[in-house]
């Protein structure tokens, strides 16, 4: 062999080689909407999986909000340019489920790769918000979350308030905020996620319908019943509090929650999800609760509904990449990874082997609160509180917000403001209603 056929023939095998090794790993593309702490997290379970095996690489990137990466993802999938796995946050579910072309059933995707994927192994709560009226899965359960309350011991403590006793009903809110008000406290207490946790939780908690045909669960021709007695004497006990400066708006989404981990704000109901951010940052000792409720109303407490969100499965990718993403899918929903999450995180453990398994390790007994979440989520479920699920839901949380900004400003009573989110929620439903008939 002379030296240029040698050079040749090891040249060609180190493309070959080259070429072999660019070719097996296939990349996933995941987009999502973390922040913070729960960013890490994200990377992390990335990181564990590529570590795991040889064959995928999961690529997360976060793509801002999850209404911004939501509307990015669609911009990509006309562009032909979409991800792989989509994160959607729980108001997205309707858009998503009548977005038919663009996503291929979890289910589907799972069978299809050759693995394991029981449904019933799931929370009910939460497999039920994500399976079609004809029993299919379409999308994965991923961090899924409800609302809870979390309160500031070491403010309770200096208003003498009884530091290990939340306050279980809004009339005990009322007082606990008085006395920290008192004390000299500029922030009582303060909402994130507002109209998640003050009308569509509170509709749940209270067994009271949020929208009817199940809170659309049975229907695309629900429409909105939050202008009812109860919503409008609770949202007037909220601007009642906002007047005498016991509960201070922070704004919009998650923005309030840097209020309660600075010490600012010593109440708040936010999501579980805040757990991570809170243990990690919060210099003082706090409390995990469930939600307040008004013990006058009948079936009250009963569940709150879920949030969080979920992974989507885009369509058009070639069937190597569908395989890594189910095998992902498996890694993720194992027990051990699905405990350290919620251990991590404050997220529901979205299936029943992950929630004995944390039990059996002792961490709801070190950690008190850690478990209200769950139980929360697992009480039994009616028509009125398994979930909501309405299309243009997006606007229709963007509605709640505007309107019930006007209260806390004083420009409109409860009972206009509801209405008003009623009559304009309606319109975008039936739109959606018009646009997705079959």
């Amino acid at each position: 062999m002379n030296l240029k056929h040698k050079a040749f023939v090891l040249a060609t095998a180190l493309l070959a080689a080259l070429s072999g090794g660019a070719s097996a790993q296939t990349e996933i593309h995941w987009w999502h909407s973390m922040t913070a702490v729960n960013n890490e997290w994200v990377n992390d379970l990335a990181k564990e999986f590529n570590a795991s095996q040889k064959e995928y690489k999961i690529v997360p990137t976060f793509k801002g909000s999850y209404d911004e990466s939501m509307t990015a993802a669609v911009a990509a999938f006309r562009a032909g340019n979409a991800p792989h796995i989509l994160q959607v946050f729980e108001v997205g579910t309707a858009t998503m489920m009548a977005s038919k072309n663009a996503i291929v059933p979890v289910g589907k995707v799972m069978a299809d790769a050759g693995e394991k994927f029981n449904p019933a192994a799931y929370v009910p709560a939460v497999a039920g918000y994500y399976t079609a009226p004809n029993g299919q899965m379409l999308s994965f359960p991923f961090n899924s979350s409800t609302t809870i309350f979390y309160y500031n011991k070491d403010a309770f403590k200096a208003a003498g308030i009884d530091t290990e006793k939340a306050p279980a009903t809004w009339g005990d809110v009322a007082l606990a905020a008085g006395k920290l008000k008192a004390s000299g406290h500029k922030c009582p207490i303060s909402l994130a996620w507002q109209g998640w946790t003050q009308l569509e939780s509170f509709s749940a908690w209270h067994n009271v319908e949020f929208a009817s045909k199940q809170n659309g669960l049975g229907g695309m021709d629900a429409r909105l019943k939050v202008n009812s007695p109860l919503h409008v004497r609770h949202i007037e006990n909220l601007a009642n509090m906002a007047k005498q400066g016991l509960f201070v708006y922070k704004g919009r989404g998650n923005v309030p929650e840097a209020s309660f981990v600075s010490g600012e704000c010593a109440m708040m109901t936010t999501s579980s999800g805040f757990y991570g951010n809170v243990k990690k940052n919060a210099k003082f000792a706090y409390g995990i609760a469930p939600l307040p409720y008004y013990q006058d109303v009948p079936g009250a407490p009963q569940n709150t509904v879920i949030g969080g969100a979920s992974l989507w499965v885009m369509a058009g990718k070639k069937p190597e990449e569908y395989k890594g993403i189910a095998k992902f899918f498996t890694f993720i929903s194992s027990p051990e990874v699905q405990s350290a999450s919620h251990k991590r995180t404050g997220y529901l453990p979205v299936t029943n082997a992950a929630y004995q398994l944390t039990e059996k390790s002792g961490f709801y007994k070190e950690n008190p609160g850690t478990d209200v979440a769950v139980t929360q989520m697992i009480r039994k479920v009616t028509d009125k509180s398994r979930g909501i699920r309405l299309g243009n839901y997006v606007q229709v949380r963007a509605i709640e917000d505007e309107e019930l900004e006007q209260v806390w400003a004083g420009k409109k009573s409860a009972k206009e403001a509801l209405d008003a989110i009623v009559t304009r929620g309606d319109e975008l439903l039936a739109r959606f209603e018009k646009a997705n008939k079959q």
